[in-house]
């Protein structure tokens, strides 16, 4: 789709806490890491698409949906609190060292199964025309404010946002009156690769916004994501990605994983 070699990156480390398994929980049909597995694969943007896992169980999962998984993440880099930029260095540096380099990547997160290959290849137009950025990040319009956010101290509050006009404060206006603040999403991230080396960041300095649209950014990474996901799924609110494969049928922990 361009004179650029474009790698897509799906995480799915294995130690979730909110929703168990989540990365393999399945929706629909299928577990959710496999819509965007499809995704990736259907928009045509990307050269190789690649599963980032410290578990087996999961990258038999991804294998099966087409992804690439030549090697497990370390557990030294498959924590919790594990920033990105350390799985997603080793993951470009590993695949260097066998001479297999690339201009871009991608983090595609399995949690967000309503990004559809016409999401990736539109924000892969408006990345690859911008010039003097170093990645693009989805984003949507917050729903809560943070002018309306308060850090609590004791018996008292300070307003997060100390920016707000004395004569009229954020946190006593009407939404509508407030300035337009955006949030960022899971749907999808692109970068330079050699952001990674040059800044140790994902993003780098120079950020572009990709504004997501409607159930395109919705995250699903508790019960409540996941009963929301489940409603919209059975009244064709939203739609997830066509998978061309067969639904897994191995491990038998991700058929109980809804109980």
């Amino acid at each position: 789709m361009s004179d650029y070699r474009a790698i897509a990156l799906i995480p799915a480390r294995s130690g979730s806490k909110r929703v168990p398994h989540k990365n393999i929980r399945r929706l629909g049909d299928h577990p959710v890491i496999a819509y965007s597995i499809a995704a990736a694969k259907a928009s045509g943007v990307f050269d190789t698409v690649m599963v980032s896992t410290d578990s087996e169980m999961y990258a038999e999962v991804a294998r099966h949906y087409g992804a690439e998984v030549p090697f497990l993440r370390p557990p030294n880099i498959a924590g919790d609190k594990s920033p990105d930029v350390e799985w997603v260095e080793y993951t470009l540096d590993r695949l260097a060292a066998e001479g297999r380099r690339f201009d871009c990547f991608s983090i595609l997160r399995p949690t967000s199964p309503f990004r559809l290959p016409e999401t990736i290849r539109r924000a892969w137009s408006e990345f690859a025309a911008e010039s003097g950025v170093d990645s693009l990040r989805a984003v949507e319009k917050c729903k809560q404010h943070p002018g309306k956010m308060w850090v609590i101290r004791g018996r008292r509050m300070t307003p997060l946002l100390p920016l707000s006009p004395a004569e009229q404060p954020w946190h006593s206006s009407q939404y509508a009156a407030l300035p337009e603040v955006f949030v960022q999403n899971a749907s999808l991230e692109i970068a330079w690769t050699r952001v990674i080396h040059e800044t140790r960041t994902i993003a780098g300095h120079c950020v572009m916004p990709f504004l997501t649209v409607d159930s395109e950014g919705l995250d699903v990474n508790d019960e409540f994501d996941w009963r929301m996901a489940e409603w919209l799924l059975e009244r064709n609110q939203a739609r997830l990605p066509a998978v061309p494969v067969a639904p897994y049928q191995g491990e038998a922990a991700i058929q109980t994983l809804d109980a």
